[in-house]
This record gives C-alpha cells, structure tokens and sequence, in this order.
C-alpha cells in the first residue's frame, strides 16, 4: 500500500472514531458505581442517533438495551468500540474488535505506561497495527462530538455540566483538566465542537489528531492541554500547517524539572525541554496559553473576528473601570483610538451635558441601555478603530438586562472584535453568560479582556506574515 493510501485509510478511521455510525460499549456495566455504566447511560442520554450495543457476558440488558456476550457475538456492523474493561483485558478486547472489522476503538481503561506496565501498551500498539485500528487512549476520558450527539465521557452529567455546540474543538492529553475547561465552557454557554481526551497517545497522537481537526469544517479553533509530544518535529509540521487555517492554543504542563517528571506518572509523557517547546510554538503560529483560566479566556477570544490592529476603543458606565482598562492597553502593548471628530460631534449631541466624549468612553453611572445602544451604533463604523470593550457594571440603578441585547446587536453589525467586561455576583454573571451564548466573549475584568485581544492580534499578524512567505 502507497504511503497516500496508507495515509488515507488512517485518516478514515480516525473518523469512524470519531464521527461513528454505531458504538459498541464493551465492558458496560448495569452498577451505576462503575465507569462502564456511566460511559453507557451518558452515550444514550446525550441523544446520540446512531446504534448502541452493550457488551457484558454477565448482563442480560442495560439500561434496556439487549447485552452481548462478546463483541464478536454483535450481527451487524460496529465503528467504533469503547472499551472500559480492566487493564488485563484490554488487549484480548482489542484483539476481538479487530476480528470483527471494527476500525476505531477508545480505550477508557488505564493501567498500561502510565504505572511502567510498558509491554501491556507495546502489545495494544501491535493489535492495533495488525488490524488498522485507530485507537485513542488507553487512560483517556473519553470523547464529545456535539453534532453527532456523542458523549463517552465517564463523568455524571450532574457532576460535569455540558456545554453547547459550537466552533471550538479542544484536545487533552489529561482528562482532569479536559474535564474543567468542558465544565467551565458548559456553565458559559460557550460552544463545542469536539472534546477529545487522548491519554497516553498510543497509537493517536496529538499530532494525528490536530491533522483532523484541522481538516474539520466544524471546527473554527483548536485549543490544547499537552504534558509531552511523542514526535516534535510531526508535531510543529502539523501545528504549522493548521494554524494557517485556524487558530490554535496550546497550555504545556510539565514546564519545570518537578512538574516533568510528575507527567510521567500521569499519561507516562516525557515534558522535554520547555524553552524549546515555547520556541517551537511561536514559530508555528500557535497561541501559548500561561495558565488554566487563560486557556479558557483564549478560546472565547477567538470565537470573534481576529483584531486587525491594536487601536482599541473602551466603552463604559464605570471611571474606575476605563482607568484599569487604559493600564492594561499600555502594558499590553495596544493603543488607545484616536475618534474621528465627526463621529465626536455626533456622541456630543446625542449624550447628556455632563457626559464628556472620549476614549475611553465613560457614559457615567446613570447610563442605560439606550445610551450604550447611541454610543455603540457610531463607533462600529468608525475605520479607525480595531477592538471594542463594552464594559458594564450591571449595579447601578439605570442599568437594566437589556444592554444585553444591545451588546449582541452591535456585534451583528459589525466585523470588528467586540468583547464584554463585567464584574460581579450572581446577576452580573448570569447576564454574561447570555451574551457568551451569543458569541461575545466576555470577561471579569479588563486585564483578561485585554491579553486575549493582545494574543489575538500576535496571532492575525503571525499568520499574514507566514500567508505572505507561503504565497
């Protein structure tokens, strides 16, 4: 078989993994303590429309669906296995999946390099050649696929909210914090494409994976949680190729000599060198996030059109707020807009006497939604200005809900970034995470809103630079 064939039949069976016609759950379990049945109960509640077969040789039925005794005992055809038997098992599973045609698998279960059981993993490795499988894990969580309706993830619904569909795909390499990032993005209201865990990357790696994801139209951004790559230089060709196309941010644990050597007891990754991994990404394109909350802050960022300049315009009804945003302009290194002074002469007439036109902007604490709305619909026309910062302290007496729809409303208008900034208790919160489900990021305060806008210009003006040398 020719190297293309051979590179498309893996990249077939990537998506029978990940976008499967039907899933056999071997090692279901009836015992809702047991990640058998959660992987089961969660597949068939997230309305996944595709066929599901429990396997379990001790079971009847599950969650009344027909058990078969073994996978090969299933009459019809199977993508995609999940496998959540003990480590000892694994591999006599896997080796079942194959006889019976089955091109992906996700391996749930641990106990393989993670705790040095290095053989137990070389010997899943092998099936998987011998059959052409595609296997993500072993020690993983599991996958999401929001528009196929697919989640094998083995944490209670209750306990992990979900998030929406959306454009943002995110690969991990720890479940944990794949597992927080998905549930922050879920009690958002932000928008997920796919989640993929892939633990210890036995046979899929991070770098075949973002291949995919890089080829997937319903993917706008890619965002990744990585300890160590098994292969640096596949993984910058890739890393490179898809950033020409669509973002990516990358958050790298095991920086220092203690945190690598931690990451070998948790996926069996090796960290390498954290100054040549950094060197790595900024020549590829990517994004670094620095920690777990910016990870977060990023990905929303880049749900909005990329910032084509620094020129920055802050619209608020706080002094105090405008003073730290200014702080965080000039740290940054963006700029204050300049305002035409047409579109002055304009804001002038239209705001009470005691409210002063600049930038920023500040409308004073009396400010209601239709000021915000008269403000908003000049200054999205104006050429001069990059990125706008609605701020808005939702405490004051004025200041009602709709403001909401007046933020949403002036990103519909226009294809410059927009970003909201509030800080506050639960009302606040729960009015930004209804401009969130619209697809303005929104953040807490404006030294957030203002790193993310910074790394999402780095990137637009990273990217035309490489456009510009490839074209």
């Amino acid at each position: 078989m020719t190297d293309e064939k051979q590179g498309q039949k893996k990249e077939s069976n990537i998506r029978a993994v990940i976008e499967p016609n039907s899933i056999a759950v071997i090692g279901a379990s009836r015992n809702p303590s047991k990640v058998g049945y959660s992987v089961f109960k969660n597949l068939i509640a997230s309305g996944y429309t595709g066929r599901i077969y429990a396997v379990n040789p001790n079971a009847e039925s599950i969650l009344g669906v027909k058990c078969h005794k073994s996978v090969l005992d299933i009459p019809n055809k199977v993508d995609c296995a999940i496998i959540v038997v003990p480590a000892e098992y694994v591999n006599d599973t896997l080796e079942e999946c194959g006889k019976k045609g089955i091109k992906g698998a996700i391996v749930i279960s641990g106990g393989f390099k993670e705790v040095g059981e290095f053989e137990r993993e070389e010997e899943l490795k092998r099936i998987s050649r011998k059959y052409g499988m595609a296997v993500i894990g072993p020690n993983c969580l599991g996958i999401v696929n929001r528009k196929k309706h697919i989640d094998s993830i083995f944490l209670p619904m209750y306990k992990m909210k979900r998030p929406l569909l959306g454009k943002i795909s995110f690969l991990t390499q720890s479940g944990a914090v794949g597992s927080t990032i998905l549930d922050l993005l879920g009690e958002s209201n932000i928008g997920v494409s796919k989640f993929i865990s892939y633990g210890n990357a036995a046979v899929l790696d991070e770098s075949d994976l973002l291949r995919y994801l890089r080829e997937d139209k319903d993917t706008s951004v890619v965002i990744m949680y990585i300890e160590g790559v098994k292969d640096g230089r596949k993984f910058y060709e890739e890393l490179r190729k898809t950033t020409l196309v669509k973002p990516v941010v990358v958050l790298k644990a095991g920086k220092g000599a203690l945190a690598a050597e931690a990451t070998k007891s948790h996926t069996g990754a090796l960290a390498g060198d954290y100054k040549v991994f950094q060197s790595m990404l900024r020549q590829a394109g990517a994004v670094e996030a620095e920690c777990l909350p910016e990870l977060f802050n990023l990905a929303k960022i880049f749900i909005q059109p990329l910032p084509k300049g620094e020129r920055v315009f802050v619209l608020t009804n706080g002094g105090g707020e405008g003073v730290l945003t200014v702080d965080a302009i000039e740290k940054s290194g963006l700029k204050l807009a300049e305002i035409s002074a047409k579109t002055r002469a304009k804001l002038k007439r239209k705001m009470p006497p005691h409210v002063v036109v600049g930038n920023p902007f500040d409308i004073t604490g009396d400010a209601d939604s239709k000021r915000y709305a008269e403000v908003l619909k000049e200054i999205v026309k104006e050429d001069g200005i990059d990125a706008i910062i609605v701020i808005t302290l939702f405490q004051t007496v004025g200041l009602g809900s709709e403001v909401v729809n007046t933020v949403m409303e002036a990103d519909n208008a226009t294809d410059k970034t927009i970003v909201s900034v509030a800080t506050g208790g639960e009302y606040t919160q729960s009015l930004l995470r209804i401009i969130e489900s619209s697809g303005v990021p929104a953040y807490t305060s404006p030294s957030e809103a203002i790193d993310s806008i910074a790394k999402a210009l780095w990137y637009y003006r990273k990217r035309r630079q490489r456009e510009g040398e490839y074209a």
